[in-house]
Order: structure tokens, then C-alpha cells, then sequence
């Protein structure tokens, strides 16, 4: 840093602050979704239908931006899905619906469009894609408890574990094995379409899985690392959570064979710079 403030010279206060915004204006145009997608990354249309899901804080302008390239390099007339993303940052799409939700704490809208997406996956056949356009943010807005858990079960833990100031890498691979959607499950769910992931990174090492908990990419974790990681931070587990993380053995694995035609793209990564300023 001390470099590059010896590289800068400002006459004014004011003159920084223009700067400032100017390299603020100049970060977030290089990661958003219109300058990310182009038309060579796009997937060959399938010969049935084009479903689009997606959550995070940048799903609606990713499903936007999918929607303007899509039709100009197809026609978009079997386009069609839903994405969700955090309250106030919806964008206007003509095929895709887009929901809102709470973040960081999931509410019941997003458990609703959670559920909405398992739904449009349902009953696909190999000849229908299926489009995940996922960002940071997507596991909050994207919350469907496992069979036999509550949303206020999953909320009260991810309370805590945001309080006690866990990693993500831990709080997601609780979100995970408490989930329905995340850990590959919404892939599964759409087997046997293929699936093309689209995601923007917001967590250092740009781990897919780790992006929005993952909902189309298999998990590596268990549900005894997700118990183990509750019992270290001393959360109260309800009956029903510890007995779902004891018993469920319906995690993909990463080698399964839902996953052997999927692709993901990493558009915009978190760049973790082999050494410091100086």
C-alpha cells in the first residue's frame, strides 16, 4: 500500500473521492452479469426445454443478462424458470420469473422459492438444460429444510452460527446437510437434464460447493462433520436436527452419475494475491 499511495497525488479532498467512486464503478462493472455472460459460453440449445433457477444477491441481473444473450443467440420462446434474490435487487426479465427474499436470515419466501425450483426440475428428460445462475448470498434466499426439519430450526442455527462467528465454509456445510436443495440435491432433483452452472464467487479459494451452499454441485462433507461442527460451537441441536444428521445418507456424491454430463463456469472469482501490499 505504501507503494501505491507514493504513486497517487491529490490536490483535494474532492479528487479523491471522485477516484474512489471511479474505482468502485470500475470493480463492480468488471463482475457484473452483462459484462460477464457472452454468447460463446453459452450451452448448445437442447432439443427440449430450457429451464432457468438461480439464487444469490446477483441472480436477477444474471438472469437478465442469460435471458438478452440467450435470445440473441436462440430464439428464447421455450425459455422459462425462476431465480431469487435478496429484497430491493430484482431486475426485469420477460421468460424468467424473479422472486425476492430475506438475506442473510432465510424467511419463508425463500423457503417457498426454494420449493418452487425443486418443483420446475421435476420430471425433465435428457433432452431438456437446466441453467443454475448462482452468486453469494444464494443460501439464505434459497432455504428448504430437509424432510422432517422446520425453517425455524434452520433459522435459530444459522442465527447462531452467524453470531459465534463461524467460517462460511462451516456454516455452509451445516446449510447443506440440513437442506433439501443444497449439496448437488437441486441436480439430482432435475436428473436426468443436464445441468450448466453459471456462478459468481464470493469466498476465498472460489470452491463451487461452497458458493450458495452448492445446489448443483455434490457435496464432499458429511453429516457428521455438520453435527461435529454444532457440537464444537456448543449450539443446541433440537432432537429432530440431530437425528436427521445421524441418519441421512441421501448426500450426492461427488462422483455419482447425475453429475456426469453437468458443467460449471466460474464467471468472477475472489482473487486471493500471492502476497501482500507493500
Amino acid at each position: 500500500m505504501h507503494a501505491l499511495s507514493n504513486s497517487l497525488s491529490f490536490d483535494h479532498p474532492t479528487e479523491v473521492n471522485v477516484w474512489l467512486r471511479q474505482l468502485a464503478t470500475t470493480a463492480v462493472s468488471a463482475v457484473h452479469p452483462d459484462t460477464l455472460l457472452s454468447a460463446g459460453q453459452l450451452p448448445p440449445r437442447p432439443s427440449g426445454r430450457t429451464v432457468v433457477i438461480g439464487a444469490g444477491k446477483a441472480a436477477a441481473a444474471m438472469a437478465a443478462a442469460f435471458e438478452r444473450t440467450w435470445a440473441d443467440a436462440y430464439d428464447d420462446a421455450d425459455l422459462s424458470g425462476l431465480v431469487v434474490t435478496r429484497y430491493g435487487h430484482g431486475a426485469e426479465c420477460r421468460h424468467i420469473e424473479v422472486l425476492e427474499a430475506s438475506h442473510p436470515m432465510p424467511d419463508e419466501l425463500g423457503e417457498k422459492a426454494a420449493q418452487r425450483m425443486l418443483d420446475s426440475v421435476a420430471g425433465l428428460t435428457g433432452n431438456d438444460l437446466v441453467v443454475a445462475l448462482i452468486s453469494g448470498g444464494g443460501s439464505a434466499l434459497m432455504t428448504l429444510p430437509a424432510p422432517g426439519l422446520t425453517l425455524q430450526q434452520k433459522q435459530a442455527i444459522n442465527k447462531t452460527l452467524l453470531r459465534c462467528g463461524a467460517p462460511i465454509r462451516e456454516i455452509n456445510t451445516v446449510r447443506r446437510h440440513l437442506s433439501r436443495v443444497k449439496g448437488g440435491r437441486l441436480a439430482v432433483a432435475a436428473h436426468p437434464a443436464r445441468v450448466i452452472t453459471y456462478l459468481i464467487s464470493d469466498v476465498p479459494g472460489d470452491d463451487p460447493a461452497l458458493i450458495a451452499s452448492g445446489p448443483t454441485i455434490p457435496d464432499a462433507t458429511t453429516p457428521m462433520d455438520a453435527l461435529e461442527i454444532l457440537e464444537r460451537y456448543s449450539i443446541d441441536i433440537p432432537e429432530a436436527v440431530r437425528r436427521h444428521l445421524l441418519s441421512d445418507d441421501t448426500a450426492p456424491k461427488p462422483h455419482s452419475p447425475e453429475f456426469g454430463l453437468d458443467r460449471t463456469i466460474i464467471q468472477a472469482r475472489v482473487r486471493i494475491p500471492d502476497q501482500g501490499c507493500h
